[in-house]
């Protein structure tokens, strides 16, 4: 998941950014310039390179695409959000098509790092659920520069047996499973992990103070940065690619992670036979719903495929493949039938209206606070100052 936000430890400054892209678009020109002299189009580059979380399109999907068009694939993968936005920030990536979450889609126009979209190339778009984008267009106003392509939750992953056997009436639906001291403690030796989302986890961490999820206040930043430090000896990693994996095979036993990938561990540990059963609770006191978006860098060298692709994931089919591979709902209304019936039927995958109640949304943070949640997040997960 998604996640759904990210920090900008060890980026440039704004003016270092936007030097660097000056010298990439001018590189850019340049190469452009040298392949029109040689009978060369960029058009005529049969290549789409994207910049996506682990194992989030199909391998039938990449294949029937690159049939259909005659444009290959090239699929990169991230394991932190920080990776894609010191990328994104920097320019000169060669990406034509990257995966941030919703709340970072402004701070990435602003510092003009991503173009604005041509939708007479997405026709699909006209298809994607007016909630949704509605929602998302108070971070993109107009949905000029992203196209929605995964939601879910960020919320307690966790093995059933393994935690009863260590506390008997755990409270499986509570964030008192992991910011408790007390009770992470409990569970210290069968493993914890955490995803590596500043942004996401810390405002479910105010949230769960009683502070506004997305507050400015130092203060309140702090204690939240303090309720972290307290459980960072139960924590054993923040690697958010491995976390699915881990808790299919019985390697970790509870995590602050995301919906579908809990989902997902279940059912590999099932298709494994290996006797474990992996749950997810929406937490009872809240938490954050984020949105995994596709956007196009403004330097990208493929743009048109970076179109023909996007609209090729809106498709119906194509969507609901994805959701019944991965788990995380799309935005694709005519996707919801063709979805199968467990899946949509499941309330933590599409959400009931009383779990919809108790989630808050994404919000981007200005620089100071963003700078202050980096600076937590670094102590929090390096264990230091």
């Amino acid at each position: 998941m998604v996640a759904a936000s990210g920090s900008l430890a060890a980026i440039p400054t704004r003016k270092e950014v936007f030097a660097m892209r000056r010298l990439a678009l001018l590189a850019a020109s340049m190469l452009g310039l040298s392949a029109l002299c040689g009978g060369a189009s960029a058009a005529e580059d049969k290549t789409v390179n994207i910049y996506f979380w682990y194992d989030y399109v199909p391998a039938e999907t990449i294949a029937e695409f690159e049939k259909q068009t005659g444009i290959k694939i090239v699929y990169d993968t991230f394991d932190s959000v920080d990776m894609l936005t010191t990328k994104a920030l920097t320019g000169g990536s060669g990406y034509d098509l990257i995966m941030p979450g919703a709340s970072l889609v402004g701070q990435y126009a602003k510092a003009g790092a991503i173009q604005k979209l041509g939708k007479a190339a997405i026709p699909n778009a006209a298809g994607l659920n007016p909630d949704i984008m509605a929602f998302l267009a108070r971070q993109d106003p107009g949905n000029a520069y992203s196209i929605p392509y995964a939601y879910g939750t960020t919320g307690i992953m966790y093995n059933p047996a393994t935690i009863a056997q260590r506390m008997k009436d755990a409270p499986v639906d509570s964030l008192d499973m992991i910011f408790k001291p007390e009770v992470a403690a409990r569970f210290k030796d069968c493993g914890i992990a955490m995803v590596d989302s500043p942004e996401g986890v810390m405002s479910v961490a105010l949230n769960y103070l009683g502070f506004d999820p997305f507050s400015t206040n130092e203060a309140e930043l702090r204690k939240a940065g303090a309720l972290l430090a307290a459980i960072k000896p139960y924590i054993r990693h923040f690697k958010s690619g491995s976390i699915m994996t881990e808790l299919a095979s019985g390697d970790l036993c509870l995590a602050l992670g995301w919906s579908g990938d809990a989902i997902g561990a279940n059912a590999r540990a099932a298709d494994s036979r290996n006797g474990i059963e992996v749950r997810y609770a929406v937490p009872r006191e809240g938490t954050e719903i984020f949105f995994d978006v596709m956007t196009i860098p403004v330097d990208a060298p493929h743009p048109e495929n970076a179109h023909a692709l996007i609209n090729f994931l809106l498709s119906p089919q194509v969507s609901a493949r994805f959701t019944n591979a991965t788990l995380y709902p799309n935005a694709v209304q005519a996707a919801t039938p063709l979805v199968d019936k467990a899946v949509s039927d499941n309330p933590n995958i599409y959400f009931s209206k009383d779990i919809l109640k108790r989630l808050f949304a994404a919000q981007p943070r200005d620089p100071k606070s963003l700078r202050t949640v980096t600076r937590l997040w670094t102590s929090f997960v390096t264990g230091t100052d």
